[in-house]
């Protein structure tokens, strides 16, 4: 990506201090989804990386990877497969568990999400990766519905939390973005 597209995606997206806790500086998207320049932009430098990847589906994590999932899956012309929150979708589901710093949480995905496309090729794609603990459990979840999860793409990548190494021995990581 050329330096200057990534400085307009770079400054559409908005920090705000101290959200949701003291010390913190969230990164906020939705300016990005909002300038209709730099979301061009964004979406086609990832459909420009993955067009030749021979992707079945795109998958998205709940539910920021739901908005630029589905984008990418229209522009690449594929479909596009919802990672959920446990209890949000309407049919049979497999889950996968992990760890939260109090607890544990789940996410679920269709029996029947990749259809009958034998090892699919899967894009697990979401806006941001912190510690990698959903990322994590989405991934196995795509390897244990019998589908092949050929990299996992992040619009950010917060560098000093590691994340991305979590995920390394999964599969490949791309960040547009790292902070």
């Amino acid at each position: 990506m050329k330096k200057e597209h990534k400085d307009i995606i770079k400054k559409a997206i908005r920090d705000i201090e101290d959200f949701p806790k003291e010390g913190i500086v969230f990164k906020d998207i939705t300016t990005l989804l909002n300038d209709g320049k730099a979301y061009d932009l964004l979406i086609e430098h990832l459909a420009h990386r993955y067009r030749d990847y021979n992707l079945d589906f795109i998958a998205g994590i709940e539910s920021r990877g739901f908005i630029f999932g589905s984008s990418l899956a229209t522009k690449l012309g594929i479909g596009f497969v919802p990672v959920r929150k446990k209890g949000k979708l309407p049919y049979t589901t497999i889950s996968e568990k992990y760890s939260l710093e109090y607890g544990v949480d789940e996410v679920e995905i269709h029996i029947d999400a990749f259809r009958d496309v034998k090892k699919a090729k899967i894009l697990l794609i979401d806006d941001l990766i912190a510690t990698g603990g959903t990322a994590y459990a989405a991934c196995n979840l795509i390897n244990k519905a019998k589908a092949e999860c050929v990299e996992v793409c992040f619009i950010i990548n917060l560098k000093a939390l590691e994340g991305d190494k979590k995920l390394k021995d999964l599969a490949p990581v791309y960040s547009v973005l790292e902070f």
